[in-house]
């Protein structure tokens, strides 16, 4: 742990989309875009861990939503991508945005809502509380591994903060994104981390 300098005054666990879509074994993404269901469903399980360890260890907790308003009005008309998917698709309402009982955030935990891209930072106020409240080291798990935890793990490193990511609390589509990832993305933006390492 003092290997990494994750002092819990200057350290934030950011959890990215643990709603239903993601989730709930009832979660539309998960039944139509996750093909490696084992390692998505390991990564919850190592999620749990990684809260709870954080929460003992007195990490800031921020949780990252995609909640749209109902006529996806904040993704505008985009032709490709997300911003064109999930407003096709009508995802992230009701049910499938609810953030999963295990993963509700508590009275002391910051929530953002209001994210609009595969960044966490984007469009949210992430980077105004990680900053407000002196922290410096963040810390990212959640999904998808390959998408949204690598867009936010990017957009850190190039706002100036150190970014660890726990791979085992991140799941892809496919076991060959998740190690591509492992491989040959995250050394150029942070470092991996296991489970082991907050212990």
């Amino acid at each position: 742990m003092d290997e990494f300098h994750l002092f819990p005054e200057k350290t934030a666990l950011v959890l990215i989309e643990y709603q239903n879509e993601w989730v709930s074994k009832q979660g539309y993404l998960r039944n139509n875009m996750v093909v490696d269901l084992a390692q998505f469903e390991d990564a919850i399980l190592h999620s749990k861990t990684v809260l709870s360890l954080a929460r003992e260890k007195g990490f800031f907790i921020i949780h990252v939503t995609l909640q749209p308003d109902m006529n996806y009005l904040a993704f505008g008309k985009a032709k490709y991508g997300m911003r064109h998917v999930i407003p096709e698709k009508k995802t992230w309402l009701g049910f499938q945005g609810e953030i999963h009982p295990d993963f509700v955030p508590l009275s002391n935990e910051h929530l953002i809502n209001e994210s609009v891209g595969s960044s966490a930072f984007s469009g949210s106020n992430l980077d105004i509380f990680l900053r407000n409240n002196g922290i410096d080291n963040v810390v990212l798990i959640g999904f998808a591994t390959h998408v949204c935890v690598e867009s936010t793990l990017r957009q850190a490193h190039d706002l100036g903060y150190n970014t660890y990511v726990v791979t085992e609390a991140t799941g892809a589509f496919t076991i060959e994104q998740k190690q591509y990832f492992s491989r040959h993305v995250i050394q150029h933006f942070g470092k991996e981390i296991s489970v082991s390492d907050l212990v």
